[in-house]
């Protein structure tokens, strides 16, 4: 049996253009009434998953910033996992590099993060990396944003840590994403799927790859293994 659910945001939950899928937001409020435990995934910040999962009728309990944060429930503490000055460090590297480039970094809610740092996708990913190779620091596109975070750190990772605090087994969640940065998630969890819109190493990384994408993906998953669910 599995005992709670962990789900990813942007491109599970939602549609291709980031709106919230009512049939994905009716499964998440029809576990929660029946006593399932709910946790969001996401690259998102802390404050941003605490008005989700307030908005979702979640109990609280989330990963953020693609692992660099966790909590349990609304008024458990806010765990700070990564480390921030690893990531400022290699932020000042990348911005130092682009602006002789002639190209400003747009980074998204900096003063909200307490892991990682996100800037938006309008420089390409692989040559941040390149621009980065020596120092500690993942450089991760989801797709959405590029990333970057401690070595180490993830979704799946951080999902140990989670479970542990909730008494729990990874292997008690049921698990659910598309982006490269959920593979870990579906790899750690009970079950893995993703959705017909994942990235080729996430659909690797999973036990069942649903044959619709966004949303839909997500209703489908959740009505084939609801069986397999259980309050805890």
């Amino acid at each position: 049996m599995l005992r709670a659910l962990v789900t990813d945001v942007d491109g599970t939950i939602t549609d291709s253009a980031r709106r919230i899928d009512p049939g994905a937001l009716a499964c998440i409020q029809s576990l929660a009434e029946d006593g399932i435990e709910v946790v969001l995934a996401s690259g998102n910040t802390a404050c941003f998953m605490d008005a989700l999962s307030k908005m979702a009728g979640t109990k609280g309990t989330f990963i953020a910033e693609n692992g660099g944060v966790y909590r349990i429930g609304y008024s458990g503490e806010v765990h700070v996992i990564g480390d921030q000055a690893i990531c400022r460090r290699a932020l000042e590297t990348l911005q130092a590099y682009f602006r002789e480039k002639g190209i400003e970094l747009d980074l998204y809610s900096p003063t909200y993060r307490f892991a990682d740092l996100a800037f938006a996708r309008t420089v390409p990913a692989d040559e941040v990396k390149e621009v980065l190779v020596g120092q500690p620091v993942q450089v991760i596109d989801t797709g959405y944003a590029i990333h970057l975070q401690s070595e180490g750190i993830g979704k799946g990772t951080t999902l140990l840590s989670l479970a542990r605090d909730m008494g729990l087994s990874p292997k008690d969640f049921f698990a659910i994403g598309d982006g490269i940065n959920d593979a870990g998630m579906l790899a750690a969890a009970g079950k893995g799927v993703t959705l017909a819109n994942a990235h080729a190493e996430t659909k690797k990384a999973a036990a069942d790859v649903m044959d619709t994408g966004y949303g839909t993906g997500f209703v489908q998953a959740v009505k084939k293994y609801r069986p397999y669910l259980r309050a805890r």
